[in-house]
């Protein structure tokens, strides 16, 4: 496994989470790195990507809500996820940007209650 996602849980709407991904060396050199979620019933969706060190950009859903970022020396980029919705409630996936399937980890499930 090249990609391992954590930091889910439960959390009240307007809480925050920080979600991890954990890179082997050789993913995290990948230059342009994303994340996705995926709710019950829907399709995976776009949330977020960075390219190199800080270049960033965001679903229409989440922007200044969410923040993408990464940590070069621990190769473990992050997303801080702020003022959380109940429609946040997915299971959240790293990838590169675009996503390459041989990526998909396991994800890591955020739950928001209203």
């Amino acid at each position: 496994v090249q990609l391992v996602e954590s930091g889910g849980g439960f959390v009240q709407a307007g809480g925050s989470l920080r979600l991890s991904c954990a890179a082997s060396k050789t993913t995290f050199s990948i230059n342009d790195m994303g994340w996705y979620r995926q709710a019950p019933g829907k399709q995976r969706e776009f949330v977020a990507y960075i390219r190199g060190g800080s270049n960033t950009n965001y679903a229409d859903s989440v922007k200044g809500r969410f923040t993408i970022y990464r940590d070069t020396d621990k190769s473990t980029l992050f997303l801080q996820m702020n003022s959380l919705k109940s429609e946040d409630a997915a299971v959240y996936y790293c990838s590169s940007y675009p996503p390459v399937p041989r990526f998909w980890g396991q994800g890591t499930q955020a739950n928001v209650s209203a």
